[in-house]
């Protein structure tokens, strides 16, 4: 697992080194890497919440010049369709996050609605075992924890794998560990997923 910077030919910095490539994004990074192969200034970018769709269009705003616009779906009609053509004209790329692909915004406004048909749509995937064992690593290094080989093996083993479950069980583990002041262990673990909903403490046997 990788956690580097967009390939080829962005220039890394300190925002892009929090996205961690693997295969669940690879497809989006490699399209957005790939401007010069859009068949429009324009794509929207899909991805579960914590997935890092806002990090990773911020980096693709930043070294490209262009536009971004979060939460696509939810933002004004005419303001998407001004956007959308002031892409084209200015040849400056626009990147639209959103929950949904667009055939499921059903936007009203006829003219947007044929331009976002013409878009295409790059989806970030959930984390696999890989991508999830890193963001683990990641989040909790950042909080000056180690995670040890066995507490990620019980760990991964026992919640859903979602960023959102991910994002949980990080703050659990650090709640934890400062209460009682030690680092990760298996028990402390246990407890950590109990009180998070994970499992039932007094059925799980580890």
């Amino acid at each position: 697992m990788n956690q580097i910077a967009l390939p080829l030919l962005w220039p890394a910095d300190a925002a892009a080194h929090d996205f961690i490539l693997s295969p669940t994004n690879t497809d989006a990074v490699r399209h957005l890497d790939h401007l010069a192969l859009w068949p429009v200034m324009a794509t929207v970018l899909v991805g579960p919440r914590k997935s890092g769709r806002s990090l990773l269009g911020r980096i693709f705003a930043a070294q490209s010049g262009g536009t971004l616009i979060d939460a696509a779906d939810r933002q004004s009609e005419e303001d998407l369709f001004h956007a959308w053509n002031r892409a084209q004209s200015d040849r400056r790329p626009l990147l639209m996050i959103a929950d949904q692909p667009t055939p499921l915004w059903s936007p009203t406004l006829p003219d947007l609605k044929s331009r976002l048909a013409a878009t295409p749509v790059v989806t970030l995937g959930h984390p696999d075992d890989a991508l999830a064992t890193a963001l683990l690593h990641k989040e909790l290094g950042a909080r000056g924890l180690a995670l040890p080989p066995a507490v990620a093996t019980y760990v991964l083993a026992r919640i859903d794998r979602t960023h959102v479950a991910i994002a949980r069980i990080v703050d659990a583990l650090d709640t934890a560990a400062l209460v009682r002041q030690r680092g990760l262990t298996v028990p402390l673990a246990r407890d950590a997923l109990a009180a998070c909903g994970f499992i039932d403490e007094s059925s799980d046997i580890g």
